[in-house]
């Protein structure tokens, strides 16, 4: 999957997605911080490849995106909009090929931007990006070539305090960034950094009013921070494979950066800094039971502005979440199976 499984809908409540064969499933609170409802199929009856995207608007809608069989040898992206955990999301909708026709290109990406429009990325045949973007009135635009080459899986998009559109990709040399120059347009390549970077680390998140933030793991295992215009910080040693989760929140008063991620260990390692100020140290602290080799892990902030995360392990269906204690500090409470 590719991005924040793990969200809280406009009622408050949070809700976790997962793959389960040819079929996505949902399952949420029944309400804030209460018991869980029961996984069920969202989408419709149509049956999908094992991939998903996934995207949160401001207003708390989900924008899911997968790729379904067409004819034999041959796929298309399809997309549903998911209004509450209790609600049923509407029927994926096909939304073509960047190539106009062929098997999969890579992972989707998808991000929401300030007026409720998803913007769906995905490397297409030739090593590229293209987009597809909603019209403000309803429907789609046209697919869009982004150029780029050698775009390497695992995009990461992201939607900036400012409500534009930002998309960051690996390459062999390092990464790219592609930006709206204003809401609705197509995004431009703005910015090309030379570092080296592990293919399917990428993780975006908005930091502040003019700013987001890439977290990647370079290829001596360090995990570094970079915002354009800049250069790119190292942090810490990762903790294991694949993205961090990272989320925005208050601790003790002050705006942090949260990053989680499955150790080699198989827990989940946590570590705080104080947002965009990656010179005051970050360190990993353990915490919760050794996982299944899949597990997957998410951060959100439930309605009380507490943090909660989440693992999932796609093969089992396990899913465990924590949330921070009413105290001091990052202590969080015991780890509990939905």
């Amino acid at each position: 999957m590719n991005g924040d499984w793990f969200l809280r809908g406009r009622d408050g409540r949070l809700s976790a997605y997962q793959l389960s064969g040819d079929a996505v499933l949902c399952r949420a609170e029944r309400g804030p911080g209460g018991p869980w409802s029961a996984p069920r199929k969202i989408g419709g009856d149509q049956k999908l490849h094992s991939v998903l995207a996934i995207g949160q608007g401001a207003d708390g809608y989900a924008h899911l995106v997968s790729w379904r069989p067409t004819v034999k040898g041959e796929s298309g992206l399809v997309h549903s909009t998911h209004f509450r955990p209790h609600l049923a999301a509407l029927d994926w909708h096909p939304i073509g090929h960047p190539n106009r026709t062929g098997d999969r290109t890579g992972t989707p990406a998808v991000t929401v931007d300030a007026q409720g429009r998803a913007h769906v990325f995905v490397r297409n045949r030739g090593g590229g990006v293209s987009m597809l973007g909603q019209k403000e009135k309803g429907g789609w635009g046209p697919w869009r070539d982004l150029k780029g080459s050698e775009v390497q899986d695992q995009l990461a998009a992201v939607t900036g305090a400012s409500g534009t559109v930002e998309l960051y990709a690996a390459v062999p040399q390092g990464l790219l960034y592609w930006r709206q120059e204003s809401p609705g347009a197509v995004p431009v390549l703005q910015e090309s950094l030379r570092t080296p970077v592990r293919p399917g680390t990428l993780r975006a998140l908005a930091t502040s009013p003019d700013s987001t933030t890439v977290f990647y793991t370079g290829t001596d295992d360090a995990l570094c921070a970079w915002r354009p215009g800049g250069e790119p910080v190292t942090l810490l040693a990762a903790a294991g494979p694949g993205p961090v989760s990272a989320v925005r929140c208050d601790l003790d008063g002050y705006d942090c950066t949260l990053l989680a991620q499955r150790t080699a260990s198989r827990r989940v390692a946590f570590a705080a800094y104080p947002t965009e100020q990656e010179s005051a140290g970050a360190w990993w602290t353990e915490s919760g039971p050794e996982l299944p080799l899949d597990a997957l892990v998410s951060l959100a902030v439930d309605e009380t502005g507490r943090v909660v995360a989440a693992t999932l392990s796609p093969s089992t269906g396990q899913l465990l979440t924590t949330r921070r204690k009413d105290e001091p500090g990052l202590a969080l409470e015991a780890w509990r199976q939905v």
